[in-house]
């Protein structure tokens, strides 16, 4: 049999599943036993009523939206093999990296534990829970004393360890001298040999990007035609709307939503439904939150104050954003996102049990261990979701369909060992000689573009911008173009970088890129004609 009807049969039975069993099969259940229960309905021709009914009310497209949900949030998700065929157990130093890097972050953890003398988690005296209970909307207010939390690692230290990658199979095969420049002369930071796209490549998957088409974040700052490429632009997003189909909608962000429809276009596009039941659960994960105390509360804490809350645009969604990572932290479906990942949740052993592999738990419950920078993940949503529980959807599946991959170690084509050669790669080819000068004075522009592509810029572009930067993120259903911006960012300021004579002099000089526009860089890089 043909491969790929083997692929699709297995796609179709892993759909099958996760729809048994699940919310959305209980409430198409109920609405076919509806039908059945009609008067009108008739033994004859039963089957084709019932179906038909359900087209009617709607259901095939949501079901439609949810299998392509679920198509996209699986796309690519196995990791890219090396293209050496002698290597038996390809990408193990990867997987070993990683394990030990979560190890590590275990480690840092348990020992603030031990040094401030407070449990991972502890339960809420009753009138701690009623307290909590009543500031909910407004904890941002409280200013617990956190000044002996820190966090558990920033980026800089995970790009340290990034850099330390090698492959011992690739050492072993070409020579020592080889492993210091595994592609033919990279002179980065990324040592690994992964395969990345060329530019040619990028033009292809990026086409859209191409001049001619129209793009929201270009061609509405004219001043002639503006309002007419907005009100075409507003039609269209009414339509796709209208026809409530996800693919449509994650089509159509390719050239960007226009802000008042934004928010719709990016959850029917996600394929993020809010019902009744899914308000329960964010009421019982709020519930979790209110009974326990986790040491990872205080990391969140600490983390919102020391980010969002000191950013000028994002300081006033302070108690948005507890509420909305605190709830992320007790959900433990985030743990479904690990199946596509290097990564394994974190675990830790049930007091007195210590060892005991029977007792060892996930911890936190979603096991995700947030670092320095983690909350700016939630905090451009808050722009476009006013409720809380609305925000928190789209968060979640934010989070496990992109952003866990920025923080994982992986060879995976989207992780962000990929995304870091690939900058380093196409800013070498597009403009050798600037990546000459920078190196002559001892900088290397990964060490300052890592910040950003670890973040996916957020907290570092114009909220405007970052939401335009999103849209393609959502509309091309990866994050290639993080790094393509990011070159574009240092092709833009190159005059300055030429005269700069130090690497904190390029640091400084790259601090502010608030005045950047996302889309006409991105063509800078794709199609610079």
């Amino acid at each position: 049999m043909d491969p790929k009807i083997n692929e699709i049969a297995a796609s179709i039975s892993e759909i099958v599943k996760k729809l048994n069993g699940s919310t959305l099969y209980s409430q198409l259940k109920r609405a076919a036993q509806k039908e059945v229960e009609k008067p009108t309905a008739s033994l004859a021709t039963l089957k084709t009523d019932v179906v038909e009914a359900l087209k009617t009310s709607g259901w095939d497209r949501l079901l439609r939206n949810k299998i392509f949900a679920y198509l996209s949030s699986c796309q690519a998700s196995l990791d890219q093999s090396l293209p050496f065929e002698c290597q038996k157990e390809p990408l193990m130093y990867m997987r070993k990296a990683q394990a030990n890097w979560e190890r590590r972050i275990l480690k840092s953890m348990n020992s603030m534990c031990t040094e401030l003398s407070i449990p991972l988690a502890r339960k809420r005296p009753p009138e701690e829970q009623r307290a909590l209970l009543h500031k909910w909307n407004e904890m941002g207010t409280e200013e617990p004393d956190l000044s002996h939390f820190r966090p558990v690692y920033a980026p800089k230290d995970f790009l340290e360890v990034i850099i330390s990658l090698r492959n011992p199979n690739y050492c072993g095969l070409l020579g020592p001298e080889v492993d210091e420049k595994p592609s033919g002369g990279h002179w980065g930071l990324i040592q690994v040999p992964l395969e990345i796209p060329k530019l040619k490549d990028l033009q292809n998957q990026f086409s859209e990007f191409a001049h001619g088409h129209g793009h929201a974040g270009v061609d509405d700052n004219l001043d002639v035609p503006s309002e007419a490429f907005q009100n075409e632009r507003n039609k269209i997003a009414k339509k796709v709307l209208d026809e409530k189909r996800s693919v449509l909608a994650q089509y159509f962000c390719r050239n960007g939503c226009p802000s008042g429809h934004r928010a719709e276009i990016w959850q029917l596009a996600l394929g993020v439904t809010v019902n009744h039941l899914d308000v329960l659960k964010y009421e019982q994960l709020k519930g979790y939150v209110l009974q326990h105390d986790l040491l990872v509360d205080s990391l969140i804490y600490k983390d919102v104050k020391l980010t969002a809350v000191n950013d000028d645009y994002y300081f006033v969604f302070e108690d948005y954003l507890y509420q909305v990572l605190l709830v992320f932290s007790r959900d433990t479906s985030v743990l479904n996102h690990f199946a596509q990942s290097s990564a394994m949740p974190p675990k830790s052993f049930i007091r007195g049990k210590l060892g005991q592999d029977e007792y060892a738990v996930v911890y936190p419950p979603n096991g995700v261990i947030p670092f320095h920078g983690f909350s700016m993940y939630a905090t451009p949503l808050c722009y476009l979701y006013a409720e809380p529980v609305g925000l928190y959807y789209i968060f979640r599946q934010f989070y496990t369909r992109y952003f866990h991959r920025l923080h994982a170690i992986s060879s995976h084509p989207q992780g962000i060992v990929s995304l870091c050669l690939l900058f380093e790669t196409t800013l070498q080819s597009l403009h050798p000689r600037l990546c000459r000068h920078l190196q002559e004075i001892g900088c290397q522009p990964l060490k300052i573009a890592f910040k950003w592509l670890v973040r996916a810029f957020a907290g570092y572009l114009a909220t405007e911008q970052l939401l335009l930067l999103w849209d393609r993120v959502i509309g091309y259903g990866n994050l290639l173009l993080l790094p393509i911006l990011a070159v574009a960012i240092f092709l833009f300021r190159q005059s300055n970088l030429f005269l700069i004579t130090s690497a904190s002099g390029v640091e400084a000089s790259l601090a502010d890129i608030t005045t950047l526009h996302v889309v006409p860089l991105i063509q800078l890089v794709l199609f610079p004609t």
